[in-house]
């Protein structure tokens, strides 16, 4: 099968195409032939390394797909060869007290598929079956491929981390971006007000389009003082931070008294001025978050098959095209998600 490996970091060249060995599913695990990959700036970050962080190299990249069931392992039931299915992202010991307590990405021994072990980015994949979920009907597998990491994500913050209520005012950054239009949606869905930013008019029309209230172009205007403007100076009750240091400032200053920023990433580095002095007079909680429950995530897929929620896909490319892939999302000029296709 051909599969895309990361040997060492760096730029776009670093992605090689492959050829390796048909893997066979183990036990409690399914095959699926994949139909489609989801791109995601994890896989950004794989390529390029992280300082302080060391992965698992050679690794392939991807933490997103979807496809069809072809080979079940030993002691797999309740599925099928020739199910259509999405592969949920995140892999966990499933005996732990997080895992039985349904907080799974808190299990000791979580890992990201693509990051911490082999992930998506093949013809072929197998995986446990607890990392399968039916795709939601009506979605093709280029938009089912472009769901579970930014949705489970953007859920965990919005839902679980900074408890967003209907009523309160969110801000959301990057709000075409993957987990940022997940975010979007997500607190329409809970019945919030939704101040979003977006880099430009196309990405702004979009982002109102996908039900933000007020869209923020920050090439343009300064978002905390349109923010300040637009809330009548009482600030907002929840900042969703996943840009980091050029904004992280600016998103501090948002808040209401009693706000809460939630982050999940710091794609702008994680170096942030900080002042104690502002979080104890206005008693703000800086919230971390890092992926969501797979318990949460099939709710998720159901809101999907309810058509609540939609996947935000820009389109699909050859997987031989990986580079280009990686290149349009650092240079920001998806208007969406991209999915490779085997």
């Amino acid at each position: 099968m051909r599969c895309v490996v990361v040997r060492e970091h760096g730029g776009f060249d670093r992605l090689r195409l492959e050829e390796r060995s048909v893997p066979s599913p183990g036990p409690g695990q399914v095959r699926v032939r994949v139909q489609a990959i989801g791109v995601n700036h994890l896989d950004t970050w794989v390529r390029r390394g992280v300082p302080g962080h060391t992965f698992p190299l050679p690794l392939i990249p991807g933490s997103d797909a979807s496809g069809v069931i072809d080979a079940l392992g030993p002691g797999v039931a309740g599925v099928k060869e020739g199910d259509a299915v999405v592969v949920l992202p995140g892999v966990s010991c499933g005996a732990c007290e997080a895992c039985q307590s349904g907080v799974d990405q808190l299990c000791r021994n979580y890992h990201i598929l693509g990051e911490s072990c082999d992930g998506t980015s093949a013809e072929l994949v197998c995986v446990p079956v607890a990392n399968i979920a039916p795709r939601p009907k009506g979605l093709g597998p280029n938009e089912t491929a472009s769901i579970c990491l930014v949705f489970q994500t953007a859920w965990n913050m919005l839902v679980r981390r900074a408890e967003l209520r209907a009523g309160e005012t969110v801000l959301v950054h990057a709000g075409l971006s993957g987990v940022g239009s997940a975010a979007v949606q997500i607190a329409n869905v809970l019945g919030a007000q939704v101040i979003a930013t977006a880099g430009g008019p196309a990405k702004c029309a979009k982002v109102q389009a996908l039900g933000a209230h007020h869209v923020i172009d920050y090439k343009a205007k300064d978002f905390a003082a349109e923010v300040r403007a637009l809330t009548g100076k009482a600030g907002v009750q929840v900042v969703f931070e996943h840009v980091g240091g050029a904004t992280f400032e600016g998103s501090l200053k948002c808040l209401a008294r009693g706000g809460r920023l939630v982050t999940c990433g710091a794609t702008t580095g994680g170096a942030v001025q900080l002042s104690l002095h502002a979080v104890f007079f206005k008693s703000l909680s800086i919230l971390g978050s890092t992926m969501g429950s797979k318990g949460d995530l099939r709710g998720i897929l159901r809101l999907f098959e309810q058509g609540r929620l939609r996947p935000v896909f820009d389109r699909a490319l050859p997987m031989a095209q990986v580079g280009e892939a990686h290149r349009l999302l650092e240079s920001r000029e998806a208007m969406g998600k991209i999915a490779l296709v085997p």
